[in-house]
């Protein structure tokens, strides 16, 4: 016969045990909602954007995303500086795109250094501004935003951004930890 005592322990035990059941079946429950997550995918897809861009950027020839007639200056040697390239996703259309296959402009800023042997950072050439990249063609095609002898810069990026771009463009850069990244790969690239 089972006394009294014995079968308050089980009992008791058994709750404990169910318990147990439970946690780790809703701690498996909440990361598998996690991972399934439809706000994953965008992060994701954004740091693709912005891999596509920055590679796009650094493998054109400056002149493509050059500003203000600046260019780099040519060395002694045939071999071409490398271009280094930070940058920032304001936006990509269209909006509800899931996939880089699916984005066809992207819409950010881009701070770019020319690294010349043994050049540093502070006296470089460098390419800075918004950009529009088109990435529905191959290569991508690249567009700056820059003034004209009409057009006034913030008049002209407001023709070329649509608003709900436009407006971070007009105050927003490179983030730090991305102007840090950037700064070692050039001082890298440059050689120093």
């Amino acid at each position: 016969m089972i006394s009294r005592e014995n079968f308050a322990g089980w009992y008791r035990n058994r709750f404990v045990w169910v318990a147990v059941i439970l946690l780790v079946v809703s701690a498996g429950a909440v990361v598998l909602v996690n991972r399934t997550d439809p706000q994953a995918k965008p992060a994701d897809l954004q740091s693709q954007i912005i891999a596509r861009m920055r590679t796009t950027l650094e493998q054109a020839d400056p002149g493509q995303h050059n500003h203000a007639g600046h260019g780099a200056q040519q060395a002694a040697t045939t071999e071409k500086p490398a271009v280094i390239c930070g940058v920032r996703v304001y936006g990509y259309e269209p909006t509800e795109a899931t996939a880089l296959a699916d984005v066809q402009t992207v819409y950010g800023f881009h701070l770019c250094g020319v690294a010349e042997k043994q050049r540093p950072w502070d006296v470089a050439v460098k390419l800075a501004g918004p950009v529009i990249m088109d990435v529905s063609t191959a290569p991508p095609g690249i567009q700056v935003v820059e003034a004209t002898a009409e057009v006034m810069f913030i008049d002209r990026l407001r023709q070329m951004f649509p608003p709900k771009y436009a407006e971070p463009a007009t105050r927003e850069a490179l983030t730090e930890s991305e102007m840090a990244d950037l700064r070692r790969r050039y001082d890298a690239a440059a050689g120093l």
